[in-house]
């Protein structure tokens, strides 16, 4: 991997996060080509050293690293389909799903191009920082991206940066409406949610901790219950949506919650713990 701060980058495409990530090259020291559709958008990093590729081929020939972010794939594919990448690095850093980011690196190789796919599980202030995690799949990359923040190389299917990424998100989401079904539930008794929050934190952090045990029964495929059966959490579950009613708060959530459990119970596995729902996400 080329260590080098001189090493040059291009970056297409310059909305916000685009602009972040030209920005933090910038300011490692590569020396740094930008293009966007919309040239006046690169006034502000032009002003800071950056050169401006007036076309995608300029952009290309500048040598070094090509860093794509836009809006979807089919826009990655049409910008580039006319243009000269035999020889090209391109690192896809925007977003979509797995069969698209597999789909493209057969295209972008067909083209000969060296092609990496990548997600950002960041927001845009805090790219060039520790706490951007920038996640790549594909070919080992031969250019260090370190200029943006904690990068992790995931293996060489091109699509799994973005099942990480998707995966990401549905923890992210998943554990915000639990906290928000958790404040609207408390906040019929005059609990404000910054009060709760803290608790709320001791919760996540103690569940995360469950997990890397979990995760060996849901390898195994066994599921003993070392802790608490999924018959006794389902009275559990049962209180949480009867509770959410009693209070005038959606139950939708938690009804959700104990319909996969009731499944995974009429299917035979009641007497096993929670990681058995696994079965359940699973299916189609």
């Amino acid at each position: 991997m080329d260590n080098e701060t001189t090493a040059p980058v291009t970056v297409l495409g310059l909305g916000l996060m685009g602009t972040a990530l030209a920005r933090a090259f910038l300011a490692a020291g590569h020396p740094t080509t930008v293009w966007n559709r919309t040239a006046a958008k690169a006034s502000a990093l032009v002003a800071e050293g950056a050169r401006l590729a007036p076309t995608i081929g300029d952009a290309l020939a500048a040598g070094g690293t090509t860093i794509v972010c836009l809006t979807d794939y089919p826009a990655v594919r049409d910008l580039l389909d006319d243009a000269a990448l035999e020889g090209a690095t391109l690192v896809n850093l925007t977003s979509g799903d797995s069969g698209q980011a597999r789909e493209t690196a057969a295209w972008a190789e067909k083209r000969g191009a060296r092609y990496l796919d990548g997600a950002i599980m960041a927001i845009p202030s805090s790219i060039g920082t520790d706490e951007a995690v920038i996640l790549l799949s594909g070919p080992l990359p031969d250019f260090d991206l370190g200029a943006l923040g904690t990068v992790s190389h995931l293996g060489e299917d091109p699509g799994l940066a973005s099942l990480y990424d998707v995966a990401g998100l549905t923890m992210m989401w998943s554990v915000l409406n639990a906290w928000l079904q958790g404040t609207a539930m408390l906040k019929t008794a005059g609990v404000d949610a910054a009060t709760y929050a803290p608790f709320a934190q001791q919760i996540a952090a103690g569940v995360a901790g469950w997990l890397p045990g979990y995760a060996e029964q849901v390898d195994k495929g066994s599921f003993p219950a070392e802790v608490s059966a999924l018959e006794t959490d389902v009275r559990a579950m049962a209180h949480m949506v009867e509770e959410s009613e009693a209070l005038g708060v959606n139950a939708e959530l938690p009804k959700l919650i104990k319909a996969m459990a009731d499944r995974a119970i009429a299917a035979g596995h009641g007497g096993e713990q929670y990681p058995v729902l696994i079965r359940e996400f699973e299916r189609p």
